[in-house]
């Protein structure tokens, strides 16, 4: 210390302690010795703490060396075989305080710092138990992690590399895993019915347009949910005009179909309306589902909703949906018609003196025909004369007379007046699903499957705020630059002004004759054949009207997907309309499809982020951080006078904090639907109580036993192939039973009950075994369908295939 230079003697940190130093609080005493064991290589802990009997105040305590003292011997030391290694070597290092209490702080006033021991490397300092810690910050980036499906490991190095090496970290590995568990642990500390209702209530306080609505049977248990967040209220308020409905098997433990309600945005690209977790599928659990979105969206009907083939959930659309058209899925029935048309497999069907080629035609032709009267027949008279003459070929009708009953849903002379947007599938559903499948697995409990949930769902808005950023990025490609053109460039998405260009490029091919009467022509696309201009497509007739700028065409485009058809863009510039007027531009298909204010179902302004604000600030202020950091890193100088501002910094944030104490209100609104048979009664609870979490309950389904042998070890299988002869039987017959065995293992699910409460199930509802799933049939036919450029969603192929 003598020869340290007198101008650093002002900013050297004193950072080993002295007798008489002082510390305004205990915490902050014990800071600075954990400090200090960190730097000179030793841990340290609490020796004991005294306090005063009058008023409790601390008087004394004292800090020592963790290896202080001796361990004491046992009478059953004698009988260990192999002891734990000894730690302690009564070392003498301690720093002692006492209270002032005139001036209220603490004083050191015993000290020793000579230790009996060696002490640890710098290196290995962070692995001391009084050095490893978990800030807040540090526990939300571990959970944000895990949230995002990384592993544990990996999230360690990551940020381990973030900070220099793992010794950087105040937490090791161990740590890591230990917050997780201890996390999940505390997510179900109410059970599973308990811990759902307490993430929808945390999930409202953090948002009050969060809705969510459960049902109860009649012992109070759970066995229907929907909910929706703020996001998807607002997609439901702009683009909820067409949407598709869906339900996949087996994504959580329960084996509770998972439904999800899924639409169009104004780039053409998938948005979820909300989801829910059902008990069974039936037409009272359906019904009362699809109540709960329209009260969840302000009793708002979709004008048309695409479902597939379920008895139970068509039955349930037309009951609740009474103002929506609905429609099947086309590919759901084209692979019906693939499984139950005449094929060579059932060729018995058939006459017996047909030949295999004459089969192999007739299947080809079927399934054309069955095509044609799916996507090509315009007149519903055309569409029965062909449907009778396919289904003269049919020995067996039973499929083919069920399809006939609902062929309004399905055909398109029945469909030409529905608003589509281009869909006659639920591709957005089982697209979705298939991308649920990379998040979500079988043996998730049901608090996990909602972070999962809301993981996939993540995704979606991130492609949409990607397009978003395309779209305001780069101008429109205008192949013909026509005021028509230039205008719409600017008001419709990219996606969208592509198609509508598409159809004003056919309009140039188009040739049109005006009709006897007032403004009526017939208009023909054509093409280029052979160096002659010939019209291959089919005519149609549109009606103008000069006065209104209208221009009406049979072929019902834009009835059907609101972007206006070739046929009336050309009698529109016959007319020598060359802007598109107002009325054909639907806003759902504009830049501006978000434009305006959202009320939920409370009447309150629906905010997708109330946390945007404090996003962007937190953002701002770790770059600058991390950036002060790097500069300050390489001089002990400049870390001084960083700690220094960062500690007032902290009190001075902290009094701020500790003088605004607001008033936490609990904006939780729960909707319970008491199940009935005739009808839904709902009630609004605007408090989830810690007793109504305990006490909650969800119904669980019977899972049908698969069987009961015990999964075969590794070792165990290869002691077994030692004892046999090896032939290729007796290999076969080991791996089939080891596979029934694995399969016997996953199917053994207990089913879990509440620990409160414990009551008789005496519910109507009657619990089915899990249907298997069925296989689709490998048959592949390709078809054209309206307007199909639209559809960029590809097809799933792992789709199950529902008959009547």
């Amino acid at each position: 210390m003598e020869n340290q230079d007198p101008n650093k003697a002002n900013v050297t940190p004193s950072w080993k302690p002295q007798l008489g130093m002082k510390f305004d609080n205990l915490d902050e005493a014990w800071d600075f010795w954990r400090y200090y064991g960190g730097r000179m290589g030793f841990s340290v802990r609490k020796r004991f703490t005294n306090r005063s009997k009058f008023d409790g105040v601390v008087t004394s305590c004292r800090y020592v060396c963790f290896k202080e003292g001796k361990k004491s011997a046992h009478k059953r030391d004698n009988q260990t075989k192999i002891g734990r290694a000894e730690i302690r070597t009564d070392c003498e290092v301690r720093m002692s305080l006492t209270i002032d209490r005139e001036v209220r702080n603490y004083e050191i006033y015993y000290l020793c710092l000579e230790h009996n021991h060696m002490l640890q490397l710098p290196e290995a300092c962070h692995l001391f138990p009084s050095q490893r810690r978990i800030s807040n910050v540090q526990a939300f980036e571990i959970e944000i992690a895990d949230d995002s499906g990384i592993a544990p490991k990996n999230a360690h190095e990551f940020a381990s590399r973030r900070v220099g090496g793992s010794a950087g970290l105040t937490y090791t590995r161990v740590d890591h895993k230990n917050h997780l568990r201890t996390k999940r642990q505390r997510e179900l500390k109410y059970g599973e019915a308990g811990s759902m209702l307490n993430y929808f209530q945390d999930k409202a306080i953090e948002n009050p347009s969060f809705q969510f609505v459960i049902q109860l049977d009649s012992e109070e248990q759970i066995t229907n949910i929907f909910w929706a967040n703020a996001k998807m209220i607002i997609d439901y308020a702009h683009f909820g005009d067409v949407m598709t409905f869906d339900t996949t098997f087996g994504t959580n433990k329960e084996y509770m179909p998972f439904g999800v309600f899924v639409g169009f945005n104004q780039f053409r690209e998938t948005v979820v309306f909300g989801a829910s977790l059902l008990y069974d599928e039936t037409f009272e659990s359906f019904k009362w589902l699809f109540c709960a979105i329209l009260s969840v969206h302000n009793q708002k009907q979709p004008r048309t909703i695409f479902t597939n083939q379920d008895s139970a959930m068509g039955k349930a659309v037309g009951h609740v949906f009474s103002e929506s058209i609905h429609g099947l899925c086309t590919f759901h029935i084209m692979q019906n018609a693939i499984m139950h048309l005449p094929s060579k497999d059932n060729s018995e069907d058939n006459e017996d003196d047909v030949d295999e080629g004459d089969n192999e035609e007739n299947e080809s032709s079927l399934l054309k025909d069955f095509s044609a009267c799916m996507f090509e027949y315009e007149d519903p008279k055309t569409f029965e004369d062909a449907f009778n003459v396919m289904r003269s070929k049919v020995k067996k009708k039973t499929w083919m007379d069920s399809i006939y009953k609902v062929k309004e849903k399905w055909a398109e002379c029945f469909m030409r007046d529905a608003f589509t947007l281009g869909m006659r599938s639920t591709q957005l559903s089982e697209s979705l699903n298939n991308d649920l499948k990379n998040h979500l697995k079988s043996d998730l409990d049901i608090n996990r499957l909602f972070h999962h949930f809301e993981r996939a769902v993540k995704v979606k808005r991130d492609t949409e705020i990607n397009s978003e950023y395309e779209s305001r990025k780069s101008l429109p490609r205008i192949k013909i630059p026509t005021p028509m053109l230039q205008q719409v460039s600017s008001l419709y998405t990219p996606a969208i002004f592509e198609a509508f260009q598409t159809e004003y490029g056919r309009s140039m091919a188009a040739s049109a004759h005006i009709l006897p009467g007032d403004n009526e022509y017939m208009v023909k696309i054509g093409r280029l054949v052979d160096g002659q201009y010939a019209t291959s497509e089919e005519e149609y007739k549109v009606v103008g009207d000069n006065h209104q700028q209208t221009a009406s065409c049979s072929c019902g485009q834009f009835e059907r997907v609101g972007i206006l058809c070739a046929h009336a863009l050309k009698v529109l510039d016959l007319m020598n309309i060359k802007l598109l007027p107002a009325h054909y531009i639907l806003k759902r298909w504009t830049r501006k499809a978000r434009s305006g204010s959202i009320k939920d179902c409370c009447g309150r302004t629906v905010v997708e982020n109330p946390k945007l604000d404090a996003i962007t600030q937190y953002n701002f202020l770790i770059h600058m951080c991390c950036e002060l950091a790097t500069l300050a890193a390489n001089s002990e100088e400049c870390c001084i006078v960083i700690e220094n501002a960062l500690i007032s910094a902290t009190k001075q944030v902290k009094e701020l904090l500790g003088a605004c104490t607001p008033n936490v209100e609990d904006r939780c609104h729960v909707q319970v639907a008491q199940s009935s048979k005739e009808s839904l009664s709902a009630t609004q609870v605007t408090q989830t109580s810690n007793e109504l979490l305990s006490v909650a309950r969800l119904k669980k389904k019977e899972v049908e036993k698969k069987g009961s042998k015990r999964k075969i070890g590794f070792l165990e299988r290869q002691h077994k192939r030692r004892r046999k002869t090896p032939s290729a039987t007796t290999a076969r017959t080991g791996r089939e039973d080891c596979s029934i065995s694995q399969q016997g293992e996953k199917g053994n699910i207990p089913s879990q009950t509440s620990s409160v409460n414990k009551v008789v199930s005496n519910s109507t509802k009657k619990t089915k075994p899990i249907p298997k799933p069925k296989e689709a049939s490998s048959g592949k036919y390709e078809f054209m369908e309206s307007f199909t450029d639209l559809l960029t969603t590809p097809i799933v192929d792992d789709i199950d295939v529902d008959t009547f």
